[in-house]
């Protein structure tokens, strides 16, 4: 069940800012009971709650607002207010309808928040409440997402400027945010400085660094020579060097950075209690399972179902209909970071799942493309999360583990026992039993072996291995049990 606004008295509109929060409180037959401004700061925020106290019970006073987070709508939270996150696009359009001179001020921006929270509250919903925990992994993931960004951006920018006055020095190495890369653009960063760059040298170079890659010096200069040749003017040469080592610098200290910020992603999501649901699916990580978890939450209450958390994430589509006129659009207007995610634990978990293959393949067969296919792969692997996280709670209430691998049912992977005890037990006697049969003469070991694994081997059907497998089996039934 989804969390709404019910029992309401008073309902308070807050027009939110940096510096002065406009407010107003309306009763429940829309008249206007209070209208005030308090500071961005301790005191003023302190101020703000004794004057909301005085009015009666803060559970009957939701507050609306036109932000979900903050340190004045923790401080509501703390205090006891319900807080309604309102769209300010929806602030917007109610204020047009109901101003029709177009005025504007903070102080009646307040006014219509507070007449929209008392008029529609039964169709907006709460502030989601998260845990500490979510809220430390929400932190450490946006974060280390935005600085994801920073480096894409900057490495565009390095690029750019390479293009303008080096091209030959992004052409040496593959990946030019690579620390091997950023070595030789600090030791040369224009073509001046690489003018009597010779194979030996390079080869050095190369060897003093740590250079991993298949090429050797002779090839990587043959790139470098092969590229248009580069700027020489003295002038410009050492504008270019000043450019180049800024923007070095700058990826040099956001990879460190996110090499931090990931160690921390992946601390906070061994302390959640449901980061083992999400790193169990296949091909999850560590970093995607984290920014799956931290942007889909931990409130279970806070979604009707399945379908709404796809919503949120964008992975569902929208009907437009008019008259004779039917439209089914991409939908825009959701959490951008969670689409991300989801879609790419959707792409990589086809290539480890048999079941997620087979969803995306049947969605390319009927004519849908690859973005498209994904998503709706999404969206399954949501309805997937969802059933185990509710059976993960019964599970929990009953003091057993967690610890499996969501899998939907009548998957193959769904088959596969889990590893108890007793399932590890059966699994021993059956190795034995196939060491066992392949000393006999006349029982052979087929070996299969892949592209790209070592080479397993498959012991033959024998009668002490059926035995085994049958044991491992009523293992397995009864640790379901």
């Amino acid at each position: 069940m989804s969390l709404n606004v019910v029992g309401a008295v008073f309902f308070v509109g807050i027009d939110w800012a940096s510096a002065i929060h406009a407010v107003c409180v309306q009763d429940a037959a829309g008249r206007r009971v209070a209208a005030f401004t308090v500071e961005h700061s301790a005191a003023g925020l302190a101020g703000l709650m004794r004057r909301l106290a005085r009015l009666g019970d803060p559970d009957t006073m939701p507050v609306g607002i036109e932000r979900p987070d903050g340190r004045l709508v923790d401080a509501l939270l703390e205090a006891g207010h319900p807080v309604v996150p309102v769209k300010p696009n929806a602030i917007k359009t109610w204020r047009d309808g109901e101003v029709l001179s177009g005025a504007k001020s903070d102080a009646g921006d307040a006014e219509v928040i507070a007449e929209y929270l008392r008029l529609r509250h039964h169709r907006l919903q709460l502030a989601t409440p998260y845990t500490p925990e979510t809220k430390a992994l929400r932190t450490v993931t946006r974060a280390r997402g935005d600085l994801v960004d920073m480096r894409v951006a900057t490495t565009n920018q390095l690029t750019a400027l390479l293009d303008l006055h080096w091209p030959g020095a992004k052409a040496v190495f593959a990946d030019v945010e690579s620390p091997i890369a950023l070595e030789f653009l600090t030791r040369y960063p224009t073509a001046r400085h690489a003018q009597h760059l010779g194979a030996k040298r390079l080869t050095a170079f190369c060897v003093k660094h740590g250079y991993s890659g298949r090429r050797t010096g002779e090839q990587l200069l043959t790139r470098l020579r092969a590229a248009p040749a580069g700027t020489l003017d003295d002038t410009l040469c050492e504008a270019v060097r000043d450019a180049v080592t800024a923007l070095v610098a700058v990826l040099r200290a956001v990879g460190a950075a996110l090499k931090d910020l990931s160690r921390s992603v992946v601390a906070h999501l061994g302390e959640h209690p449901d980061g083992e649901i999400f790193t169990s699916l296949p091909r999850s990580g560590q970093i995607n399972a984290a920014q799956i978890l931290a942007e889909w939450g931990d409130c279970r209450q806070a979604y009707d179902g399945p379908d709404s958390i796809a919503a949120l994430a964008g992975v569902t589509p929208v009907t437009k209909e008019s008259g004779k006129h039917r439209a089914v659009h991409f939908r825009w207007a959701c959490n951008k970071r969670f689409r991300v995610a989801i879609t790419t634990f959707a792409d990589n978990s086809r290539h480890d799942s048999a079941w997620a293959a087979k969803v995306y393949t049947d969605a390319c067969a009927r004519g849908l493309d690859h973005p498209h296919a994904i998503r709706v792969l999404a969206r399954a692997w949501i309805r997937v999360i969802w059933t185990n996280r509710i059976d993960c709670c019964l599970r929990l209430t009953q003091g057993v583990s967690c610890a499996h691998r969501p899998q939907p049912a009548g998957s193959e992977a769904a088959q596969r026992p889990s590893r108890t005890v007793g399932y590890r037990a059966a699994q021993g006697r059956m190795a034995r039993a196939s060491a066992a049969s392949a000393s006999q003469p006349g029982h052979a070991i087929a070996a299969r072996s892949r592209p790209g694994a070592r080479e397993r081997q498959r012991p033959s059907r024998t009668v002490g291995y059926r035995v085994a497998q049958g044991r491992m089996t009523r293992a397995s039934a009864a640790s379901a049990s």
